[in-house]
């Protein structure tokens, strides 16, 4: 076999591997455990510890009254939870929102350093020993934070973390690749908690332990990584609550959400520098496969494996490989390019078609990889989030 042919079949494991081979490996893995050790628990037992809600909003005066309402709303007894919201750099109108509702407590500093830096001045105004940490432009239901809260009476969880919903507004490329993305990472999140942790909570809706909480770098991109993974390497669980979820619109075009991909692409690059450890499965034998899998593979190998396969193939079929499988799998992939091409073209002028939005969304995000890594390593990726566009406000 040469080369060429070994890049190819490499290749094409990998791509295989971390987008469905994973999914496949990991129910297989939970179907034996469950097979040893029975199924889990239906309900969680009942928990109502105090507890602070803990929103970082920057220039968020068309939604924040819409948060505060949702916030003050949750079905949580009254004497058992607090509210602070941490406005650091805004410039608008939000802080004199915020300040027409006496149960909130409000943090402010003109100096604006960043989500983390916000996150982590805030917490040391929390003094019960569980927080939520909730995106400014989502809302949750009303039973979100008992639900999250009642994962936390078994003592080897560290943090929960919820579903995020993205709802579709306006039926783009933008909102059905963004939906059918989220469907199946939240699939991926179920088997992850159940077979031991959640591969890295989303920031829209996170619960932890306060005492388990480190403050991060004030650089940090991905702060809802980062903090469900340090809690990880203190050898305590991610759990996952899908019935406490947190709704968000999509990004109102595909500009925003390519903006927003790239981010967390160069995000994703920062964090696995910071993370190095995980990588060794002799210190972290419990966590390492699945990190690798479903987080390491998705921004590096796999992203590299797309362009190698196409390449490799090429080259197979120019060289006279010979085979007739190259020619079958190199029409393969000029197809589904094609598809994507095509979705873009479609999404251009608005024209719904889901089916070639997949492929297309698909390729859109492993671009987006590219442009991250460029990004994180020229050191050209801020820290400092800009406030995402969405379609419309979350009804």
């Amino acid at each position: 076999m040469s080369i060429l042919s070994v890049i190819f079949w490499l290749s094409v494991f990998i791509v295989c591997y971390s987008y469905i081979g994973y999914g496949v490996l990991l129910y297989l893995a939970i179907r034996v455990k469950r097979l040893l050790q029975g199924n889990p628990a239906d309900k969680p037992a009942a928990f109502v510890p105090d507890v602070t809600f803990l929103v970082a909003a920057y220039n968020e005066e068309d939604f924040i009254g819409e948060k505060i309402k949702n916030s003050l709303a949750m079905d949580y007894p009254a004497g058992k939870i607090q509210f602070i919201f941490v406005t650091d750099g805004s410039t608008d109108n939000t802080n004199e929102i915020i300040s027409q509702h006496p149960q909130v407590k409000l943090l402010y500093d003109p100096q604006r350093k960043g989500k983390m830096a916000a996150v982590n001045r805030a917490m040391g105004f929390v003094t019960t020993p569980f927080v939520v940490l909730s995106d400014a432009n989502t809302l949750l239901n009303p039973a979100a934070v008992s639900l999250l809260m009642q994962r936390f009476a078994d003592d080897k969880v560290g943090a929960v973390a919820g579903e995020k919903k993205v709802m579709s507004t306006t039926g783009g490329a933008e909102a059905q690749g963004e939906g059918m993305y989220w469907k199946y990472e939240s699939l991926l999140k179920k088997w992850d908690a159940e077979l031991y942790s959640v591969m890295g909570a989303a920031g829209e809706l996170i619960a932890i332990r306060t005492s388990l909480y480190e403050h991060q770098q004030e650089d940090t991109i991905l702060d809802d990584f980062m903090i469900s993974f340090r809690i990880n390497m203190k050898g305590y669980t991610v759990m996952y609550e899908p019935a406490a979820y947190a709704m968000e619109t999509s990004s109102a075009s595909l500009q925003e959400e390519y903006k927003r991909k790239v981010r967390i692409s160069a995000g994703g690059f920062q964090s696995m520098g910071r993370l190095l450890p995980l990588l060794n499965p002799f210190r972290y034998p419990r966590i390492t496969w699945q990190y690798i899998s479903h987080r390491v593979l998705r921004w590096t190998l796999a992203p590299l494996s797309l362009l190698l396969a196409l390449v490799s193939n090429i080259l197979l079929i120019l060289l006279g490989a010979g085979t007739i499988i190259y020619m079958i799998t190199g029409l393969l992939q000029l197809l589904f390019y094609a598809a994507a091409l095509t979705g873009y073209l479609l999404a251009r002028k608005h024209i719904k078609a889901k089916y070639f939005y997949i492929p297309f969304y698909f390729v859109f995000m492993n671009v987006a990889v590219y442009i991250g890594c460029i990004r994180f390593f020229r050191k050209r990726q801020s820290a400092v989030w800009e406030r995402a566009q969405r379609s419309i406000a979350v009804q």
